[in-house]
């Protein structure tokens, strides 16, 4: 049976015309697809202390989804990120065959199907006709947007793309991408809902393909290429730059936050002395989006907002302190190793 029609298959069961219960349950959500993404998100709402139903029409991923929910939660039992016992979460979690089973009074729906738009179209149909009329509905999407998949749904107004970091158990970033029928009283209640959690959910304002995590890792990794291809340094070199130094400062503060507190005087300081530089840079690779003063003016308003200029040097106090804690813990692991 074909991937497509293994998932639709599972509507059958669906009466003609399905009512959908009117409200939703508070913290009981269905998980659309028993794969990594799928268990890894049912382990993130079981955490937080919600009922889950995880559908997958395939019998032998309903069997091996639960011993694989249970391995990751015992790795993180190993690292003391779990305040309960394992059988008290994954007592949250249970299998069911079916779209109509999965949705019944959920708050929350999460598809986690294969990334092809007619399989997510037919279940995103199904979640629409069977799950409650305020009930959020997501997909977890990496590259689709959710125009191209719900455009023609009488409830597209609650349909959006929440697109985690993998493995979103332990990277919280979550992208919320409505489309322009999507309403903002759906992407508030998901914001709520995923910040409920412990997620970081982040507003992707306008449908753009990859989003933000993926544009942006993209970006590096172009380069990344090109600097292989080029002869100029080997993959273990850049990864060494990547891992042992952007990625130190990365992990706790951002690409604008970084340049930010490297230049005194912050974000213009930086732009004015070092944008001609990345200009130039972008030109060798065919790129002409230049920093222009408005731009450069909107980002550092931005960064004002966050940081006043009179807190800087504490700030930048503060990001060595980060990098200390960091060389230390670095430091004891090499040695117990």
């Amino acid at each position: 049976m074909s991937v497509f029609n293994c998932f639709t298959g599972a509507m059958s069961s669906f009466p003609e015309t399905p009512t959908a219960p009117s409200t939703a349950s508070p913290q009981t959500a269905a998980v659309i697809g028993g794969g990594s993404i799928g268990v890894a998100f049912a382990l993130v709402l079981a955490r937080a202390g919600w009922s889950v139903r995880v559908q997958d029409p395939s019998a032998e991923r309903r069997r091996v989804a639960p011993a694989e929910l249970r391995e990751r939660a015992e790795m993180l039992q190993r690292y003391a990120l779990l305040k309960e016992p394992i059988d008290t979460l994954v007592g949250r979690v249970s299998m069911v065959e079916t779209i109509e089973l999965a949705a019944a009074g959920v708050a929350l729906a999460i598809e986690c199907a294969p990334e092809r738009v007619e399989i997510k179209q037919a279940v995103f149909a199904a979640l629409d006709a069977v799950s409650p009329a305020d009930a959020v509905l997501c997909s977890a999407s990496s590259a689709l947007p959710i125009s191209q998949v719900c455009a023609d749904l009488p409830g597209r107004a609650r349909c959006l793309v929440a697109h985690p970091g993998n493995p979103p158990y332990l990277i919280p970033v979550i992208e919320l991408v409505p489309a322009t029928f999507t309403s903002p009283e759906a992407v508030e209640r998901c914001r709520a809902q995923f910040a409920s959690m412990g997620m970081k959910p982040v507003a992707v304002r306008k449908e753009i393909e990859g989003f933000l995590f993926n544009r942006i890792q993209g970006a590096v990794l172009r380069e990344a290429y090109c600097l292989v291809r080029d002869g100029i340094a080997s993959v273990e070199d850049i990864d060494t730059v990547v891992r042992d130094g952007l990625g130190l400062r990365w992990s706790f503060i951002g690409p604008f936050e970084t340049v930010d507190l490297n230049t005194r005087g912050g974000i213009e300081s930086h732009a004015s002395k070092m944008g001609p530089a990345y200009a130039r840079m972008g030109a060798q690779r065919g790129q002409d989006d230049p920093w222009t003063p408005e731009l450069v003016g909107q980002v550092a308003a931005q960064r004002r907002a966050l940081l006043p200029l009179d807190e800087w040097e504490q700030r930048v106090q503060w990001r060595d302190s980060q990098l200390m804690a960091m060389a230390q813990f670095r430091q004891q692991d090499h040695e117990k190793s």
